[in-house]
């Protein structure tokens, strides 16, 4: 059966294509109510589906927002999303999704393909890499750009968009300072690569604080920024620092992990050793992913407001003020202190 046509829709109800078209797809010259009641009732009659790409022609706009983010299955990630689609949704906007797996091939081609949609703006989450990176996606968004499309980052901002960026290195240097005042004076850091700037932030935030009290870590030890990649480092870290469960009177090391999901990974490393949290080895991560509400012993943290996150890089995409593309805001973090980290063996004298 052949597809219903515009011209079916407009032949039923005694009007001409361009009145019909006006109607349908959003013109703001639609005709008096009386004639439109009746395009509509004909398009229900015979079952017309409206073509996107004319709606987006005369409304100017799509209604898509293109969102990349580097892992949907990571709770910081899914969370961002579950933001974005609140206020997209309030804002009668869908979300078009795109996870990259932290390939920037794939980061690149996923926006050519939104600005191909004609996407009214693209939202980047995710930590940034090198300039030479950013530089290439700057040239593939210029003319979409030129053509008032709207780009967002959640994380370092970009040179030619908005930024919702949370403050890593502050918050990482206050949890820091809130486990020196714990009494834990050995620590360990668990890493990301070298070349994920959240990662870098984080683990730069909480060593130069702990130098300024005169603390250098006793080890450090980079995995991938992943839960596997936090438990294949807590393994290193262990054999490192020869860590032993019931080592009663030796130190009890408080490990930073640069996210939640590498601490829990490196949580379930150290049970596989026969190591406790917190007997043994105390831990910390960030972000405070909603996961950590059935984890035990419930985790030490730096709290973002991932949600609240994602919300705010819609705002800031759908706004429209001459100033909105430059717009860098950043969000703080919030220590939260829990069973992982109580000190129970202190240095022996």
């Amino acid at each position: 059966m052949a597809a219903v046509r515009l011209q079916d829709v407009a032949t039923r109800a005694g009007v001409s294509q361009a009145t019909a078209s006006r109607v349908l797809n959003g013109s703001a010259r639609v005709p008096g109510e009386g004639v439109a009641d009746r395009v509509r009732a004909a398009a229900a009659e015979l079952g017309y589906v409206a073509n996107a790409q004319a709606q987006a022609l005369a409304r100017a706009s799509t209604g898509l927002i293109g969102l990349v983010v580097h892992d949907i299955a990571d709770p910081y990630f899914s969370s961002i999303v579950q933001g974005v689609q609140a206020a997209a949704r309030s804002a009668g906007k869908l979300v078009l999704l795109s996870s990259t797996q932290r390939d920037f091939d794939i980061e690149r081609e996923s926006v050519s393909t939104f600005i191909s949609h004609r996407a009214d703006a693209i939202i980047l989450a995710g930590s940034r890499q090198s300039g030479d990176l950013d530089r290439d996606l700057e040239k593939d968004c210029a003319r979409y750009l030129d053509n008032n499309g709207k780009v967002v980052v959640v994380g370092q901002p970009l040179p030619f968009g908005a930024a919702v960026e949370p403050e890593n290195h502050a918050a990482s240097a206050q949890l820091a300072y809130a486990l020196l005042e714990q009494g834990h004076r050995d620590f360990a850091v668990i890493g990301g690569p070298g070349n994920i700037r959240t990662a870098v932030d984080r683990r730069n935030g909480f060593v130069e604080a702990l130098a300024t009290q005169g603390v250098t870590p006793l080890v450090e030890i980079a995995g991938d920024f992943s839960r596997d990649g936090g438990f294949s480092a807590a393994r290193r870290l262990a054999a490192a620092l020869e860590l032993r469960p019931g080592r009663a009177g030796d130190i009890t090391p408080c490990v930073f992990a640069v996210s939640d999901v590498m601490a829990i990974g490196a949580i379930a490393a150290w049970r596989a050793l026969g190591l406790t949290v917190p007997d043994d080895v105390c831990v910390a991560g960030f972000d405070d992913i909603p996961t950590l509400r059935d984890h035990v012993p419930s985790l030490s943290t730096v709290a973002l407001s991932l949600v609240d996150i994602g919300e705010r890089a819609v705002a800031l995409a759908l706004d429209d003020s001459a100033t909105a593309a430059h717009i860098h805001e950043f969000v703080p973090g919030r220590v939260i202190l829990r069973d992982s980290s109580i000190l129970r063996r202190v240095r022996p004298a």
